[in-house]
């Protein structure tokens, strides 16, 4: 698909059929300066854009490398039949009423036509390459000619026209409307990317993924070959619960498997358009980072505050400059400035180029990740703006001489104008607009292609479930902790009892206190139902709260009260139609759902990665002897999700989920039990 895709990109060679779209597509491929030969394809007009028509695809005089086909859907399927009969490259489908309508027949009938043929849409606004000046586009664009550059491949039409329009200053040389993936998907166009030079990074904008496996492969060797891949993911709300009667799926949902499968790709996500944008400008000017410890330079306290303030929250460093270091930069200014990083030089040497320069090297030589200076131009009213414009100067030559990476940041974008942004990215010094974009943008560049561990292109996420269980069978507590136990898994010693006999004398063969819990088949959520009573110390407490629960149903479950614990967890394992079987792990109790303080791992899984999701939790100090309570068996946390892991591998695709809520997780080296348990096939 690689090799045909890209014969389709990057045309010698185009047709065009159809009627007024066609007609802005000639209008905008001259506009580009496309140098190819352009056919017209339309029987009832004799020109168009100065081009004679032709009266049918079998009339064209050459086999072009793409088309352009803008006529109402069902006549589309018979030219995309017409245009794969004949040999031709590749064509992109205008036309809508395809499956975003339900209209299923219609899409297969189309996939038939087109048969090998790459298609791209339907229900899509194509391309502009503004490599080669190619423009299957039928609307208005901003795009001008480039060597290279960036591209971004976008589910939404609209969006697309209007991220042509950006006057960033981003290097914008290939935009693609992918439509409704019919054929050709987002994964398909980034590895058509892949071997391209030309192609410094790569921006998606999607709502969700066609082909998991073959996006997973594709991804990886993106990472792989160091070519960065930054994704906006539109429809980051909660999928909502697959099964409501346990906390594991609710706790995760689509948009975390998304971002857990992001992150463990290498591939960059961000929330928000501009951060889309500035982070492929910087990677296109500087490539991925090797990190994110960044310096700041700025005349005013205030910005250097608030960029600290705003980087809190964020991946981002401000390495303390050491002795040594400090010294250098003092030396270029005087006794009044304290000298820090961020580092507010103050305005004694304004308006001095030779210092401001001299001040800027000094900092740039702390071989930071990335240094940023802050500076807003006043661009209105007729100001002056020498002094600034030298100010930019002499921050690009400092880079240059001292070959470090550098980049201006604006925090209103209105306060920079385009020939300044396009003079500083010519010295090699990307501007961002916005502070907060800037620091979302250092924190992806920095992220980039960095895998957390590889997936295995095939099945790389476990066995994904094609039909879901209509009738869900679900293991009652007892049952599920034996199975839990089998595997590794520490359980308190119980039993099921009829009556309060029963239990009391399950309590004395392993010691008081016990815990006595409503096992009612099918009953999840016993505290909420009234069934648990804890801490029950003698016979007389068991069978007065044996005879409560008795009235609300049988069998009781009665065990041994596991030992107090410094932290209570979530574990579990959940199903998902496209990403297969997953783990969480977070903050357990009664509040789960309140806090919702987890993480989701997609396996398969290593200790250490386990170990960083936990320490990654808001409630991780919990976990490490937080305000001088003990710290947990961390070691003995990461085991238990380990053999849970195994477990899900071992049960296969009728496993549906697995709640552990709470893991008693005890100090270190007294281990983790896990004191309720629910498992469903």
């Amino acid at each position: 698909m690689n090799q045909r895709l890209g014969r389709c990109l990057h045309p010698a060679s185009v047709a065009v059929v159809g009627g007024r779209e066609v007609e802005r597509v000639v209008a905008q491929c001259r506009k580009l300066g496309y140098g190819g030969k352009i056919h017209v394809v339309n029987p009832r007009r004799e020109e168009i854009g100065g081009i004679r028509c032709l009266p049918s695809i079998d009339a064209l005089p050459e086999i072009p490398d793409a088309a352009f086909v803008a006529i109402p859907a069902e006549p589309t399927i018979d030219a995309v039949r017409d245009l794969a009969t004949l040999g031709v490259g590749g064509v992109v489908c205008y036309a809508s009423g395809f499956r975003e309508v339900g209209a299923g027949d219609r899409h297969q009938r189309l996939l038939d036509a087109a048969g090998a043929m790459p298609l791209i849409g339907p229900n899509c606004y194509g391309y502009v390459n503004a490599l080669n000046g190619a423009v299957l586009w039928p609307d208005q664009h901003g795009m001008t000619r480039r060597d290279n550059g960036v591209a971004i491949f976008s589910a939404s039409g609209n969006i697309s026209v209007n991220l042509t329009m950006q006057r960033r200053g981003l290097p914008l040389a290939f935009m693609l409307s992918i439509g409704n993936q019919a054929m050709i998907g987002v994964e398909d166009c980034l590895d058509a990317m892949l071997d391209d030079d030309r192609i410094r990074a790569v921006g998606l904008l999607v709502e969700g993924l066609r082909d998991l496996p073959r996006f997973v492969e594709v991804a990886a060797r993106a990472a792989e070959s160091g070519k960065p891949v930054v994704l906006l993911k539109n429809g980051r709300s909660e999928a909502g619960a697959r099964m409501t009667m346990s906390h594991t799926a609710t706790l995760a949902g689509e948009s975390a498997l998304y971002d857990a499968l992001f992150r463990r790709l290498g591939v960059a996500q961000v929330t928000d358009l501009e951060t889309f944008l500035e982070a492929l400008k910087l990677l296109s000017h500087h490539g991925p980072l090797p990190g994110t410890r960044i310096a700041s330079l700025s005349c005013s306290g205030g910005e250097a505050s608030m960029i600290a303030d705003l980087a809190v929250d964020r991946a981002v460093e401000f390495p303390a400059l050491t002795e040594t270091h400090r010294a250098q930069i003092q030396e270029t200014l005087n006794e009044y400035v304290h000298v820090d990083n961020p580092l507010d030089y103050h305005t004694f040497i304004w308006g001095d180029p030779a210092r401001l320069e001299s001040t800027f090297s000094a900092m740039l030589a702390g071989g930071f990740d990335l240094t940023v200076l802050l500076l807003d131009y006043p661009c209105t009213n007729d100001c002056d703006m020498t002094e600034w414009l030298a100010a930019g100067r002499a921050f690009a030559s400092a880079c240059r001489a001292g070959g470090a990476s550098g980049a201006l940041i604006v925090s209103l974008p209105e306060n920079v104008t385009p020939e300044i942004v396009e003079e500083l990215s010519a010295a090699g010094v990307p501007v961002l607009l916005g502070i907060p974009q800037a620091l979302g943008a250092i924190e992806a560049a920095g992220r980039v292609t960095r895998v957390d561990a590889p997936l295995p292109a095939a099945g790389a996420l476990g066995e994904a479930r094609a039909v879901r269980n209509t009738k869900p069978e679900v293991i009652g507590e007892f049952a599920s902790k034996q199975l839990l136990a089998k595997v590794g898994l520490k359980v308190p010693a119980g039993a099921l009892a009829n009556d309060a006999e029963e239990a009391v004398g399950a309590a004395r063969s392993f010691g008081y206190p016990v815990a006595l819990k409503l096992a009612t088949p099918g009953l999840a959520h016993k505290t909420e139902a009234g069934g648990v009573r804890l801490g029950l110390a003698d016979d007389d407490a068991l069978r007065a709260a044996a005879g409560e629960l008795l009235q609300k149903g049988a069998p009781l479950l009665v065990e041994r009260m596991a030992p107090k614990g410094v932290a209570e967890l979530l574990l579990g394992v959940a199903s998902d139609p496209q990403f297969g079987h997953y783990l969480v792990v977070g903050l357990g109790g009664t509040l789960v759902e309140l806090f919702a303080d987890r993480a989701v791992l997609l396996p398969p899984v290593s200790a250490d990665q386990v170990r960083s999701a936990l320490l990654g939790l808001r409630s991780a100090p919990l976990l490490q002897g937080f305000r001088g309570a003990e710290p947990a068996d961390l070691d003995a946390v990461v085991d238990a999700v380990l053999r849970l892991a195994d477990f899900a591998v071992a049960q296969g695709p009728r496993l549906t989920e697995v709640d552990i809520n709470p893991l008693i997780v005890h100090p270190e080296g007294a281990g983790a039990t896990v004191a309720d348990a629910l498992i469903v096939y």
